[in-house]
């Protein structure tokens, strides 16, 4: 199953960092369960249009932080992650999201009340 990832190579971010984040994003929205087989690095790099090498830094960040664990000859799976540690990642992604957004909006001169009045409207639109 090919994962619904998507890298840009104009974003500043590397595209390792792009992958590995969307890929945790996944993990911990619950859209990969414990225990899924992830595509092997070759064919994410292939699917990606990106090299082996940046997959592989991907999984092996994923690895050290025990999202995933790869099993030689078997493939790498998605580990478990406990409730307490999938709420506090979610909020963190959010946080991180608002930030960016308020930093665009004080780079374009926003005050807080014109960022809030933002917010409420696309609060409104997303119901």
């Amino acid at each position: 199953m090919p994962l619904p990832i998507e890298v840009n190579e104009d974003r500043q971010e590397p595209i390792y960092h792009q992958i590995e984040e969307q890929v945790k994003a996944l993990i911990v929205s619950g859209y990969l369960p414990a225990d899924t087989a992830l595509p092997s690095i070759r064919v994410l790099a292939s699917e990606l249009g990106c090299s082996v090498i940046t997959t592989r830094r991907a999984y092996q960040n994923l690895e050290q932080q025990d999202y995933i664990k790869t099993y030689r000859g078997k493939g790498t799976f998605v580990r478990e992650v406990t409730r307490e540690k999938r709420s506090i990642l979610k909020e963190q992604a959010v946080q991180d999201a608002l930030r960016q957004a308020v930093k665009t909006a004080r780079q374009h001169e926003y005050t807080d009340t014109e960022i809030q009045r933002l917010l409420s409207t696309v609060l409104k639109e997303e119901r």
